[in-house]
């Protein structure tokens, strides 16, 4: 088959900052009040979303009403279920449904990375089912594909009238959960989560999340036409097949109407949920002929491997359960109450706190003592923190938080209850993205990858940085100034001007091949999509990248690298010796939340770590052709739920 030639060619390629002077508005201290112990949390800031899932008749209800509208338009599909944390639940082929889809093609003809690619339709449709799940809440916020469309490409809204706005907010996120990653879990089998997805998260229209009884309880993924893209001008409404027949399997299963994305807006710009409604499916859902009726000649149910082994619907875990891998914090694992941590299915945690792993470095790594530090107080801005995404209005942000070493060792991650899932892994990636960035040797690693592709980042970084020792570990980078690196316009959004350093030209640039982020993955997605079709007997190992080691069987880019804002470096004195990664919600609250964590962490230890040196921050650059200052953090104004502080960052 032809995917499976290309799928083997794959395989083979392998706000201002936060420094600067001012101080905090009035209101309730950021810091701590009593050194060695976490700042206050609002009491009752934290419900776990009821323990329900889909069960297996669910899941064939949905099967029924996709097949009922899918044959009303003439077109045969693949459909894809899965639960909250990813479990793919079913994937149905129906009768003469396309066996493969194509990755949209670069913009000039030439296609780069995962760009006009011929890939399994049912990893296709699982990428975007988990997408609906990992990006939505039970009490906060229901996005679906076409919204994670709207929010990663070059310019938000996307639209032939919005040239010259900046990139959208959560730019790159669409490279996460990645089948490689070592955050995420693996099997054919409903185990525990959250799951990695074939494809990473999706932008694709057809896929949505699905809820009972207003608690998230999985997603669903439509894959049938030749296309999997993205939608490039959002003012507009698509008559989209793939939307309108899982709009049709949602029904009786419905995201809550006031939290949808067209509810939230982001800088003053609604999210866009769905341009399909009731009033544009050609059949009744709830009318739909039982699944016990298709029979053999409608379809079947479709194995696929490492995902799911065939032979029928399955039901999925209960959300917040040990066997669902995500479950509430005991005091052993994290102080502060209402956290949640993921687990082994066997009430292990499996990412407990520890001290770092970098002593050979030459360094003094972060103790034990220290990462809880920096997630307790992180944990605790969090709790007092304003939702950008979440709905009813004054809702508290909730997020994942990671924290690893300088070697990209993940060092603790605790987590809100009803934080979106795909910030888990997120999280990992921005604070392992971090620690690279800014340390001693990702010179060293990027130019001892395999791939030439990847090597060359570094002169293009040196050569935008004007700098020959770049990448050196002289300056600290925030997530945000590797963000504006990595886009394709520098400065990000002005039409006319040449690519960051970190980016591919906007003439081979799309959501599928972004540049050093995609260039990394690349060969881990053709090996692992070639193991999906059949194609190869070798699925991708639980490793992204080809950096060489920093530790026996450890890169420092595990999951893959993240672009967009929500991390900072940790420093003990001028040396670095972590980060922090958020992510889950708006940008700049992920921001504020990693920067005040490692700020009233340092505060609460008497000064032991913390944040950059100011004077070594990226903001203190001005780069490119255009001499623009880079960014570290940017911080809401008035972000506390608790208290009137404005500039809270300033002078950190």
């Amino acid at each position: 088959m032809r995917w499976a030639v290309s799928l083997a060619a794959l395989a083979l390629a392998s706000c201002g900052g936060g420094g600067g002077g001012g101080g905090n508005g009035g209101g309730t201290p950021t810091a701590p009040t009593t050194p060695g112990t976490p700042g206050p949390t609002p009491a009752g800031v934290f419900t776990l979303p009821a323990a329900v899932a889909l069960t297996t008749a669910d899941v064939q209800q949905v099967i029924a009403q996709a097949v009922a509208e899918a044959r009303a338009r003439n077109l045969p599909v693949v459909i894809a279920v899965t639960d909250r944390v990813g479990n793919v639940l079913a994937v149905y082929s129906m009768t003469g449904a396309r066996a493969t889809t194509v990755t949209r093609a670069g913009p000039a003809g030439v296609s780069t990375d995962a760009q006009g690619l011929t890939v399994p339709a049912a990893a296709a449709a699982i990428a975007k089912a988990v997408t609906g799940a990992y990006l939505s809440s039970s009490g906060g916020n229901s996005f679906s594909t076409r919204t994670a469309s709207q929010i990663v490409q070059e310019h938000f809204p996307p639209a032939p009238s919005t040239v010259g706005l900046e990139g959208g907010p959560l730019f790159g996120v669409q490279f996460s959960s990645l089948p490689c990653s070592d955050v995420t879990t693996r099997t054919a089998n409903v185990a525990v989560g959250p799951r990695r997805t074939p494809l990473g998260l999706s932008a694709d229209p057809g896929g949505f999340p699905l809820y009972k009884n207003g608690t998230l309880v999985g997603g669903v993924g439509i894959v049938g036409d030749n296309d999997y893209g993205f939608d490039k001008n959002i003012l507009d409404v698509d008559a989209d097949d793939e939307e309108n027949i899982a709009y049709a399997a949602t029904v009786g299963f419905d995201a809550p109407t006031d939290q949808r994305a067209d509810r939230i807006t982001v800088d003053g710009t609604a999210l866009r949920y769905s341009d399909a409604s009731t009033g544009t499916l050609r059949t009744t859902p709830t009318s739909a002929p039982a699944f016990s009726t298709l029979g053999a000649a409608a379809g079947g149910f479709t194995p696929v491997n490492g995902y799911y082994a065939g032979g029928g619907a399955l039901a999925g875990q209960a959300y917040g359960t040990e066997a669902s891998g995500l479950r509430l914090a005991t005091t052993a694992d994290f102080a502060i109450a209402g956290a949640m941590v993921l687990s082994d299915g066997a009430g292990n945690n499996r990412f407990p706190i520890r001290g770092g792993t970098d002593a050979a470095d030459g360094l003094t790594p972060l103790s034990a003592a220290e990462v809880r530090a920096l997630l307790e107080e992180a944990f605790t801005v969090m709790s007092r923190a304003r939702g950008q995404i979440r709905r009813p209005l004054d809702s508290r942000a909730e997020v994942s938080i990671t924290v690893v070493d300088s070697r990209g060792q993940i060092l603790g991650i605790v987590r809100a209850p009803d934080a979106p899932v795909f910030g888990i892994d997120v999280s990992a990636q921005k604070a392992r993205t971090v620690a690279l960035l800014s340390g001693q040797r990702a010179a060293a690693e990027l130019a001892g990858d395999p791939s030439a592709d990847v090597r060359g980042f570094v002169q293009k970084t040196r050569d935008f940085l004007g700098d020959a020792t770049a990448l050196t570990g002289r300056t600290a980078f925030a997530a945000k100034a590797i963000g504006n690196m990595s886009r394709p316009y520098f400065p990000d959004g002005e039409v006319g001007r040449a690519n960051g350093p970190l980016s591919r030209p906007i003439n081979l640039w799309s959501p599928l091949s972004t540049g050093l982020q995609s260039a990394l993955v690349f060969g881990n997605l053709g090996q692992h999509l070639g193991f999906v079709g059949g194609a190869s007997a070798t699925d991708t190992p639980a490793r992204c990248t080809s950096l060489p080691d920093v530790a026996t069987g450890q890169n420092p880019l595990q999951n893959g690298l993240q672009i967009f804002s929500g991390s900072v470096p940790v420093y003990r004195g001028a040396r670095l010796v972590g980060a922090i990664g958020v992510s889950g919600d708006g940008i700049d609250q992920d921001d504020m939340i990693s920067f005040l964590g490692a700020h009233n962490a340092g505060a609460r230890l008497g000064g032991a770590i913390g944040n950059a040196p100011v004077a070594i921050r990226a903001d203190t650059l001005l780069v490119g052709p255009t001499q623009t200052r880079l960014r570290y953090v940017g911080c809401p104004f008035a972000p506390f739920l608790d208290s009137n502080e404005q500039n809270v960052c300033q002078g950190k």
